[in-house]
């Protein structure tokens, strides 16, 4: 589990052991790339993170081992940080490892109204393009909840990528997007009960 400071490293812990993972820490960028999968967590703003993560030395190592073809799960900031880029108090870089841009949640529903920011909650999912046989969605039905707590979502260039997204009265929210090895998730799979379970056994299958 790549360590650059977040706060919700423990939490994520407990489902990764809870599901038979043996976890470690890693900060040090020579061990990043000795690992067989990474773990990407994070809570907060894109900006601060990122910053964390050129000044822990990571984000060169992680883009590195993406190329291994080794299997690396992106989880809500996580996930957004997956991208190019973010609108997130400014414009900032992200690994791109997923072409696309995080951007703000529409503070309004598909008819107007106003709507609470951040999207927090439960929500269900809906598959983008086809099933989710062998994917970190694997035996998750179309319909299942899964716990979200987040203000920005990300856009994927290639439309294709997506996986799942979830209706927030009436704008769609990006849920889940795999590009080859590289796989992230919107929402908390250590929050989401079972299915969240299901979908760190999956990820440890990879």
């Amino acid at each position: 589990m790549v360590d650059y400071g977040v706060g919700n490293l423990m939490s994520v812990r407990g489902a990764l052991e809870y599901c038979g993972a043996a976890i470690k820490y890693c900060a040090d960028p020579d061990e990043l790339l000795k690992a067989d999968r990474l773990l990407l967590p994070g809570v907060g703003a894109f900006g601060n993170s990122m910053e964390d993560m050129r000044s822990a030395r990571l984000i060169e190592p992680v883009r590195e081992f993406a190329q291994t073809g080794n299997p690396i799960l992106g989880i809500c900031l996580g996930f957004q940080m997956l991208f190019s880029s973010s609108t997130e108090y400014g414009h900032h870089e992200g690994l791109n490892l997923t072409e696309g841009e995080v951007v703000e949640i529409p503070s309004t529903s598909k008819d107007g109204a106003p709507h609470r920011i951040p999207h927090m909650g439960w929500n269900e999912l809906t598959a983008c393009n086809g099933d989710w046989s062998g994917t970190i969605l694997g035996n998750v039905e179309p319909g299942a909840s899964v716990y979200f707590a987040h203000s920005y979502m990300g856009q994927p260039r290639d439309t294709s990528l997506g996986l799942a997204n979830s209706d927030y009265n009436g704008v769609t929210i990006l849920a889940a997007v795999q590009m080859d090895n590289v796989h992230g998730c919107q929402f908390h799979p250590e929050k989401s009960g079972q299915v969240g379970l299901t979908v760190i056994e999956n990820y440890l299958r990879l």
